[in-house]
């Protein structure tokens, strides 16, 4: 089984950039799964149920996302609804929405980390709770791990090697070169990149964002514009055993 997980969707820049090189990619590499991360997807800060439905119309099999999810309210009761749009497992009880998804013989899993973003539940003993839990399961399982800090997310994919399929990075925008597979089979990278604009600072306009740092007063954050980019990786899974055979990155830009 061949997955593609494509990093975080920025703003309309970003819903163009997919749209116009997803099909092809999926028909290049023959792409089985796909799974992108909205949580940026509107306007560069939250999703939409209309954002939502433009990354699946794209070809996306189930939408991840992180701390920004909550950011358009329009958004909570779709949380519940069937739609493959997903929020970190690891929130505390009570919060709309599911933190995983099954479907066509893939379990994925978003979590979110803990340094420098907030107070969560544990994310590796949540996901511990899980793999025990889910009777159903399939050998296939992929998670999205939303997290700002390297070494929360380079030991959560050592903790979970060989028990998932993949532990793939999201939240900081700016693509990893440590693709591997580890040593018990999980597919690993610190972070996958940002699918939108480049002349901006991770997807945001740049004036508004120097603007913010030289004053440290608020600023209202816009997607960027002009030349995209679209990050990826592509992950092949043994889908009878679940252990990742091969990661490479997949990158594509426009002119």
């Amino acid at each position: 089984m061949l997955i593609l997980a494509v990093g975080d969707v920025i703003g309309k820049p970003g819903r163009q950039a997919l749209a116009r090189f997803l099909p092809e990619i999926k028909r290049q590499y023959g792409v089985d799964f796909t799974i992108v991360n909205a949580e940026n997807v509107a306007g560069g800060i939250g999703v939409t149920p209309d954002t939502a439905t433009d990354l699946i119309n794209s070809g996306a099999d189930v939408l991840t996302s992180g701390n920004h999810v909550w950011a358009q309210k329009d958004i909570l009761p779709v949380l519940d609804s069937e739609m493959p749009l997903i929020r970190p497992l690891n929130y505390p009880p009570g919060v709309p929405g599911r933190g995983y998804f099954i479907t066509r013989g893939v379990m994925v899993v978003n979590l979110i980390g803990r340094t420098f973003i907030g107070n969560f539940e544990c994310p590796f003993r949540t996901m511990d709770a899980l793999l025990e839990q889910v009777q159903d399961k399939p050998p296939v399982v992929v998670v999205d791990f939303h997290a700002e800090a390297t070494s929360e997310k380079v030991a959560l994919g050592r903790y979970l090697d060989g028990r998932v399929s993949a532990v793939l990075g999201t939240h900081t925008h700016v693509g990893t070169i440590d693709a591997q597979i580890l040593p018990r089979g999980t597919a690993y990278v610190t972070d996958i990149g940002m699918t939108g604009p480049i002349d901006s600072v991770i997807g945001d306009d740049t004036d508004n964002v120097i603007q913010r740092f030289l004053t440290q007063l608020p600023h209202r954050m816009s997607a960027g514009k002009g030349k995209t980019t679209l990050n990826a990786v592509l992950v092949r899974v043994d889908n009878a055993t679940g252990r990742a055979t091969a990661i490479e990155r997949i990158q594509r830009e426009t002119d």
